[in-house]
């Protein structure tokens, strides 16, 4: 008999839902319940009772509740249960408590995440079949918590709200890409943000990798805050670490290494995805080889700095994934000048004052979209800036007014939530317009 027969899910998004039937499947009594009234669910065991429109006092009747990532820890129905003393985990806790693995990589930073978690991936999988990338790519843990094995590698992509709710979580090997504001609407303060993101390594003994960006000054600052050996990466020359010379990949950790793979992805950015991604690799125990391999063949991840296709000498990219305003700015410094910017979407807090000088260097125009266009042309009051709405009038505006040689690139600097229901969406829908023209 179990001695926690009943467990309720806050939350009936993808990893709720993962979650929810995995506990099925584990024999227990599962209530879910999520704020939204019309709630389009997916794949959920008919078993699970379930509620929309608002978090009832029935699930308090719980012995645990797992909390989805994004939802904040002192709405009232959390606050009732920690009055309960009622224990609550996160998703990835719960799912990890029903796994089995050999090593566990974890990777995240504001930016970057998800082309350094692919292309981890793709190296893991080449060395070793046994693996597996979830988290916030590919599908949650829940999902093949099951099938996993005493030799299966995971890789995983974390944000800092999965983070925050795991404090007791410990990776093989971890990776901090970088730290900028973000989430700030969630985590309130910058400090809180940093504290969520230090819990990738802070439970890490000595026998453990953190993996770290030496130019980003919050990451080197915090790598005091674990026990596992460092091994920092960089763009410019370290005497120990991970860095690029001259199109070079040297890895200096146990021995010097050199591997020179072909880099199919723009941005000095992506060097230092791929940086990372190889030292996290290397740490794994993959041949420097199958590194090099790897990434000659990698053509980066949809909706990053994306391009679409070129029409009358005008290059379109798509960058939807820029949700906040550091990858922005990463992606305006992938491209020297003639940039034609759409902007907008819904603020998440962060001001637009840092890409001031790079807008006035490059960009040649701003389309703005979304909530945020009113915010965005009062702090870049630039005489650039144009009102569109949205993102079908702002290409419309653009394909009249570009000329050969130029760079569309739409980077919106904000969440989708305005006008879409993801970034995905967001992004799809800029390819549709832009390959229709």
């Amino acid at each position: 008999m179990l001695k926690v027969k009943k467990i309720g899910i806050l939350g009936a998004g993808k990893s709720g839902i993962a979650a929810a039937n995995l506990a099925v499947k584990l024999g227990y009594e599962v209530f879910i319940s999520d704020s939204e009234k019309k709630r389009f669910v997916k794949n959920l065991n008919a078993k699970v009772v379930k509620e929309f429109g608002g978090h009832s006092d029935e699930i308090l009747n719980s012995d645990i509740i797992i909390k989805s990532p994004g939802i904040c820890g002192d709405i009232d129905i959390l606050k009732k249960a920690k009055k309960k003393k009622i224990k609550i985990l996160s998703d990835l806790e719960f799912s990890l408590n029903n796994s089995k693995y050999k090593k566990i990589i974890a990777i995240t930073g504001t930016n970057g995440k998800t082309t350094t978690t692919d292309l981890t991936a793709k190296i893991i999988k080449s060395a070793y079949k046994d693996s597996i990338v979830t988290g916030n790519i590919g599908f949650p843990l829940s999902d093949k918590a099951l099938k996993t094995t005493k030799n299966t590698i995971i890789t995983m992509e974390l944000s800092s709200y999965q983070l925050e709710d795991t404090p007791e979580f410990r990776p093989d090997i971890s990776v901090l890409l970088n730290v900028t504001p973000d989430h700030l609407e969630h985590h309130k303060t910058m400090a809180n943000y940093i504290k969520a993101k230090e819990n990738v390594f802070v439970n890490q003994k000595q026998k453990d990798f953190a993996i770290i960006n030496y130019d980003d000054k919050i990451c080197r600052k915090l790598a005091d805050k674990t026990k596992a050996k460092v091994i920092f990466f960089s763009r410019g020359f370290l005497k120990k670490g991970v860095f690029y010379d001259n199109g070079n990949v040297i890895i200096k950790i146990d021995k010097e290494v050199k591997i020179k793979p072909k880099i199919n992805i723009v941005g000095m950015h992506n060097v230092e995805n791929i940086l990372a991604a190889a030292a996290a690799a290397y740490c794994a125990g993959v041949a420097p080889a199958i590194i090099e391999k790897v990434i000659s063949s990698y053509k980066g991840v949809e909706h990053r700095i994306e391009y679409v296709r070129s029409v009358g000498g005008v290059a379109y990219y798509n960058d939807s994934k820029s949700t906040n305003v550091d990858s922005a700015r990463v992606a305006l410094e992938s491209f020297d000048k003639n940039i034609l910017l759409i902007m907008g979407g819904r603020d998440k807090g962060a001001p637009y004052t840092p890409l001031k000088k790079l807008i006035k260097d490059r960009v040649k125009t701003i389309y703005l979209v979304g909530e945020s266009a009113g915010k965005i042309r009062k702090d870049l009051p630039l005489s650039c800036c144009e009102n569109c709405g949205d993102i079908q009038t702002a290409v419309k505006k653009i394909s009249a007014a570009a000329k050969s040689g130029d760079v569309v690139l739409f980077s919106p600097a904000c969440a989708s939530f305005d006008q879409f229901n993801n970034f995905e969406e967001r992004g799809q829908k800029f390819k549709k317009l832009v390959k229709a023209l």
